[in-house]
């Protein structure tokens, strides 16, 4: 039996290697917290916020097709779990016309509203909420949102950022801003929200079955700008989304679909303050959720803390490929190769722990290689073989 083994001790793993390494990850994590916990104690300071808060998210749009809000409750202070879906809860929509519009729950705490039914520019729009004995029977009202209309995306364009040079000045590492261009003639909108969704495709470097994917992310961070300030109506170079050169996004093709949302200013005063509690380094003296105000209220006791924000927006929609080279690009499989083995031996845990990369039959007696990662010799560990319906025929 043939065996190799190959190291590389200075490596800095990039943020989408994880998924390559995660158990040397893991025990290296488990190994750092049972330490740090013989050192430090947990603190919970005492706050006079209820121990469980009701969370409404969703928006609704101009834009045909279902409508979804979730409801869930918060968790107690100093708990580490997600939110719990608040399920049975009567759910409507009404308008200034005086329709009203039932949702249904599709899961646990999401309720939709019916496919055909498509909000008006124009009209304003509440949500009320009745909970069942899960939670008090409650009722929570938003306060009427209208629906402001929203210019068109004037452009969409990525700029290189050189990141660093080579001795003869020459650019040795890149990476990507993606910018948004609008503007409102008649200077109504004045606050503005993005959201995005990217998508790109990737290649194992081996030829394996599942060589070839695509992944899909949505926008983490919070994108807001008014122009309320300016005598026009006008956002000029908006950074919506830098791409490092340590992920494979700029490797082949990108995609990024770009949604441009209108605000009320109060909505704009929401979103800027739950930024900011985001951007900001946690401690007792910083914004916390219980003090940003959203629109939604109790009935029965107005004091509540209420969690969250009904939106309100029409929507309009860009899309941007890039297909460019870009320098400096990381390797994320690097240390794929782990172990080289006879071509005929026996390889225990395979496709369980162990993964072949490498089909190398001839000359005799031939080899295999092999690899301890799933995602060196799977693609599906992060993204689909299913080519999106957007995606170009034409693709390099």
């Amino acid at each position: 039996m043939i065996t190799s083994i190959r190291y590389k001790n200075d490596y800095t793993f990039p943020a989408e290697v994880n998924f390559l390494f995660k158990p040397a990850l893991l025990l290296l994590t488990l190994t750092f917290l049972t330490f740090s916990n013989s050192c430090i104690s947990k603190f919970i300071p005492e706050v006079s916020a209820d121990q469980q808060l009701i969370v409404v998210e969703g928006i609704i749009t101009d834009q045909p097709g279902q409508k979804t809000i979730k409801i869930s409750t918060s968790t107690p202070l100093g708990e580490r779990s997600i939110p719990k879906p608040l399920t049975g809860c009567n759910v409507t929509l009404s308008d200034d016309a005086g329709n009203y519009i039932m949702l249904s729950e599709i899961s646990d705490g999401l309720y939709a509203t019916p496919d055909e039914f498509l909000a008006v520019v124009g009209r304003s729009y509440t949500l009320h909420i009745k909970t069942n004995s899960n939670h008090l029977n409650k009722t929570y009202e938003s306060a009427p949102v209208l629906m402001k209309p929203v210019p068109p995306i004037d452009s969409l364009y990525y700029e290189k950022i050189v990141l660093s040079r080579a001795s003869d000045g020459v650019p040795s590492a890149e990476g990507c801003q993606v910018f948004v261009n609008t503007h409102d003639p008649t200077n109504n909108c004045r606050y503005y929200r993005w959201e995005y969704a990217e998508t790109w495709v990737f290649e194992l470097p081996y030829y394996v079955q599942n060589r070839k994917c695509w992944v899909s992310n949505n926008s983490p961070q919070i994108n807001i700008k008014t122009s309320s300030s300016l005598s026009e109506d006008r956002v000029d170079r908006m950074p919506l989304n830098y791409i490092t050169n340590e992920s494979d996004r700029l490797n082949m093709n990108y995609s990024i679909l770009v949604n441009q949302y209108s605000l009320t200013e109060q909505e704009y005063s929401y979103w800027e303050k739950l930024k900011n509690m985001v951007e900001q380094v946690g401690s007792l003296y910083d914004v916390i959720p219980t003090s940003i105000p959203g629109n939604i209220r109790c009935i029965e006791n107005p004091g509540e803390n209420v969690l969250g924000y009904f939106s309100v927006s029409a929507v309009k929609s860009k899309r941007l490929f890039i297909d460019d080279k870009f320098r400096g690009m990381v390797n994320l499989y690097t240390l794929c190769e782990n172990t080289a083995v006879g071509y005929n031996d026996s390889i225990p845990g395979l496709d369980i722990t162990r993964w072949i990369i490498i089909w190398h039959p001839e000359p005799a007696p031939g080899y295999k290689v092999l690899t301890f990662s799933k995602g060196c010799a799977d693609c599906t560990v992060r993204g689909t073989t299913i080519k999106p319906d957007f995606w170009p025929d034409d693709e390099k």
